[in-house]
């Protein structure tokens, strides 16, 4: 599954445009990445990047006015919710290999 910020109508596009085998759930107000310590928040003086270059309304996709998203990232968590491998970076374009969560899962 993936969790993101965005209200769930946004989600649920997404899923369709992308094809997506995997569910895509609401975090809404990042509760879930404040608690996993991966939430950040826009300062004002940079704002104008999503809104001007990008055009794009983070509170309208998330649904609140914090102007906060999560860093990418991907945990893996046991059946007893104890989390088993961890990969965050505050850059968007490096992310994780698949396999390297594979082999992760096979050890469990």
């Amino acid at each position: 599954m993936a969790i993101s910020p965005q209200a769930q109508n946004y989600n649920r596009e997404l899923v369709k445009e992308r094809r997506l085998p995997f569910e895509v759930l609401s975090d809404s107000g990042n509760q879930v990445a404040h608690r996993f310590k991966v939430a950040f928040a826009f300062p004002d003086s940079w704002q104008w990047v999503y809104k001007d270059i990008f055009k794009l309304d983070l509170p309208t996709f998330n649904g609140d006015n914090s102007w906060a998203l999560p860093m990418p990232a991907r945990f893996i968590v046991d059946q007893q919710g104890v989390i088993r491998a961890a990969d965050v970076n505050l850059d968007h374009t490096i992310r994780p290999e698949p396999d390297t969560a594979i082999e992760v899962l096979k050890k469990l």
